[in-house]
């Protein structure tokens, strides 16, 4: 990009489309790669050969690539033996995710050990992105796996350039899409994946998405191309490689469960002025399963969604709530358990 004759808008546009065009979908300026999602699938763009083939090579010899910066950064590390960073910038949509995954693998493969052990650390770093994608990421209008989250990653090297360790951490979780969601866009993935668990489904008191309001408010349940069945699974399989007991995992799927079950605790006017019950059988089935999964007392639970306490200087004072602020209520503790 920088060796074009006139550098301004008209141009930088014209030169990422004619690229785009013959399938180019890298283009350099500097040392920036600009990236443009092909929204398709481009096996052969990232397979163990083109891995190879940038292994080491100086930057800006071969075509642009993702591996190129990849490596670039591996490089100097080991040759300057100082931290690097690689900043991954886009809107909703461009490819952010898929982007850092592959850097992310490429990393592993040239700081990697030969070892067939599933629980090395560089299975670890690989295994947690359908862990983080099960938890984080949803459908959105613009792609169907959307993270709806930010995320620092850090994967520490050894003296000899090997993996020693990594950390991952998270911020800002979009936690409203838990309890609304917009018209042909999906929940978090792992309310659909465990609905789609079999056996662990049916211990779970859980059946369709449609049963559910906070999966059925876009009527998008299914992904093309994709079987929750099959993602519960690798999701599971990446929560015993990073090493999650399978105790804590019970946990986790057990407040996914009391989520949605929350959902459908609906709320009626009660007999006292500005105050709320449950509304039906069903309610009372899906408050019974939620306080169950959630550990917590039945009537300790409905006190608290339908009751608030008032501190003042004389003492707490407990006021009743009407329906809708019950529901408020609702909601908010789904998006705290989440």
């Amino acid at each position: 990009m920088t060796k074009l004759v006139y550098l301004h808008e008209p141009g930088v546009l014209c030169n990422l489309a004619r690229r785009y065009g013959l399938n180019e979908i890298y283009t350099y300026t500097g040392r920036i790669l600009i990236a443009i999602n092909p929204f398709a699938k481009l096996p052969h763009l990232y397979d163990m050969h083109m891995m190879e083939q940038y292994k080491g090579i100086q930057f800006g010899e071969l075509s642009p690539h993702v591996f190129a910066i990849a490596d670039a950064s591996y490089r100097a590390m080991v040759s300057e033996e100082c931290s690097q960073s690689i900043l991954v910038s886009g809107e909703s949509g461009a490819g952010k995710t898929e982007t850092t995954k592959l850097i992310m693998r490429y990393l592993t493969f040239v700081g990697g050990r030969a070892t067939g052990d599933i629980r090395s650390v560089e299975q670890q770093v690989l295994e947690s992105n359908p862990l983080l994608e099960a938890f984080g990421n949803a459908r959105t209008v613009r792609n169907d796996n959307s993270s709806r989250f930010g995320k620092f990653v850090e994967i520490q090297f050894d003296k000899s350039g090997r993996i020693s360790g990594a950390a991952i951490r998270t911020y800002l979780l979009e936690r409203s899409r838990v309890v609304q969601v917009s018209e042909s866009e999906r929940n978090y993935h792992c309310f659909y994946q465990l609905c789609a668990s079999g056996q662990d489904a049916d211990k779970y008191k859980l059946s369709h998405p449609k049963n559910f309001n906070y999966l059925n408010q876009s009527h998008m349940y299914e992904l093309e191309g994709v079987s929750d069945a099959e993602q519960y699974l690798k999701t599971r399989r990446a929560m015993d490689i990073v090493g999650i007991s399978f105790s804590h995992q019970e946990a986790i799927f057990r407040t996914v469960a009391a989520i949605l079950h929350l959902g459908n605790i609906e709320f009626s006017p009660g007999k006292e002025f500005d105050s709320s019950v449950v509304k039906d059988e069903k309610s009372k089935f899906h408050l019974q399963m939620a306080a169950d999964f959630l550990m917590v007392d039945e009537s300790l639970l409905l006190s608290t969604l339908c009751f608030r306490t008032i501190k003042t200087p004389e003492g707490n004072i407990v006021k009743a709530v009407d329906n809708s602020a019950a529901a408020i209520s609702r909601d908010a503790l789904a998006k705290t358990a989440c």
